[in-house]
């Protein structure tokens, strides 16, 4: 893969990357650690990408569609279900991390609190990290707190890139009206990438062009 920035990654990749990629994500992909506070965060090693988005808008599906694998990343219908930071190792060459969801609704204000804080630590300790996806639900758009995950990360100067999931659910005619809304707003948001990301963990949509994105952005 040539050296380029994470922001020089090419909007469409050649089938050869697309193929690089695959097997790089078809390779061993092991469960490292869950990080429940900011002390049990693992060491920084290979260089990583997170998925942060709402719960319950497919984080945990995203990961393992990537991975071609059911079970790497447990899934639940249940709001809240990731709790902790989850590190996932990748040949040995790249660090996937589940991030706690937000906008959960039947956990205490405590709660809450203490995941937003891990998270944060997370984002402030980590300069392997090369991009946060954050995820949003292609039914429904952007959300205000997505928003204000885009203004946090807006302030703390990490580059992410917005990712549609569930695009399944809409009809084809809606994807481009969905595609070209949500990047409008990343447009407004300086640490944002420009290009918004389709996906749907379902079909499979997506998910070869997202691989060599994420191979591109992470180069390796």
């Amino acid at each position: 893969m040539p050296d380029k920035s994470p922001d020089e990654v090419e909007k469409g990749h050649s089938a050869a990357e697309i193929e690089a990629a695959r097997k790089l994500f078809a390779g061993p992909c092991d469960f490292v650690s869950g990080a429940a506070s900011i002390e049990s965060l693992p060491g920084i090693s290979l260089p990583e990408v997170a998925f942060a988005g709402r719960s319950n808008v497919g984080k945990s599906s995203l990961v393992n569609a990537l991975t071609g694998r059911r079970t790497l990343a447990r899934v639940s219908a249940n709001p809240g279900h990731t709790r902790q930071v989850n590190f996932f190792n990748l040949a040995d060459r790249l660090m996937l991390v589940d991030l706690p969801g937000y906008g959960f609704a039947k956990v205490s204000r405590s709660m809450k609190e203490t995941w937003q804080d891990l998270a944060s630590a997370y984002l402030r300790g980590r300069p392997t990290l090369m991009r946060i996806y954050l995820l949003i639900d292609g039914r429904h758009g952007v959300k205000e707190s997505d928003r204000e995950t885009m203004r946090n990360l807006d302030s703390a100067a990490v580059s992410y890139q917005l990712l549609l999931t569930k695009t399944d659910y809409l009809r084809a005619a809606d994807l481009p009206r969905a595609v070209k809304a949500a990047e409008a707003i990343a447009r407004k948001h300086g640490a944002a990438h420009p290009e918004v990301l389709p996906t749907s963990s379902e079909t499979g949509f997506g998910i070869p062009e997202l691989r060599a994105d994420i191979v591109g952005v992470a180069q390796v």
